[in-house]
């Protein structure tokens, strides 16, 4: 028999962390746990208001498929039943998740790929003043690769900074859609 146990929690956040659209303190995540044959998928999800998604209709939207994923629908039956989003996703990992451990086979076997490799991930630095975001930076210089999030003030003078404190980190700059053709020229 499987079930489906699915709720909201927030973490808090370390530190504050700003884009250019907002800052927040805590993640408002979703998460999904399907259990069955005495094995457990777990996986995650935020929901996000710019997709118009929230915690709430992302329980809702599982809620309307839970029979359906207790009676056994998979990954398959999953995309056409859900329409892409926190809901689906959660309950997607969460079905790769319960595969895995009930088959004793990895994740990348099942999905007919290869091994994976050693991955470089971006370590974000959120938007701050010049000084915290160089701070930031030096505290993360031993990170080959920086996302450096920025809006249209002291774009420069963050950047400086940043290189400072990170004179040998690659950066990428991520501006979430802060800057106009006016502020580059």
């Amino acid at each position: 028999m499987r079930t489906l146990n699915v709720q909201a929690e927030t973490w808090p956040l370390a530190q504050v962390f700003r884009i250019s659209r907002g800052a927040k303190t805590e993640a408002h995540v979703l998460v999904a746990e399907i259990r069955e044959g005495g094995a457990r998928g777990w996986a995650e999800a935020v929901p996000y208001a710019r997709y118009n998604q929230t915690i709430e209709s992302s329980l809702a939207d599982i809620e309307g498929v839970r029979a359906r994923i207790e009676a056994g629908a998979g990954r398959d039956e999953l995309q056409e039943i859900l329409p892409e989003g926190a809901a689906r996703n959660a309950l997607d990992c969460a079905l790769w998740d319960l595969e895995a451990k009930r088959t004793g086979t990895p994740v990348w076997r099942l999905a007919g790929l290869g091994e994976p490799g050693d991955l470089v991930t971006a370590y974000t630095l959120s938007i701050d003043t010049p000084e915290a975001m160089g701070a930031s930076a030096a505290q993360n210089a031993h990170r080959p690769l920086l996302k450096v999030k920025l809006d249209g003030d002291a774009v420069l003078e963050r950047l400086k900074a940043v290189r400072r404190g990170a004179p040998d980190s690659r950066l990428v700059v991520d501006a979430n859609e802060a800057w106009t053709v006016a502020l580059l020229k």
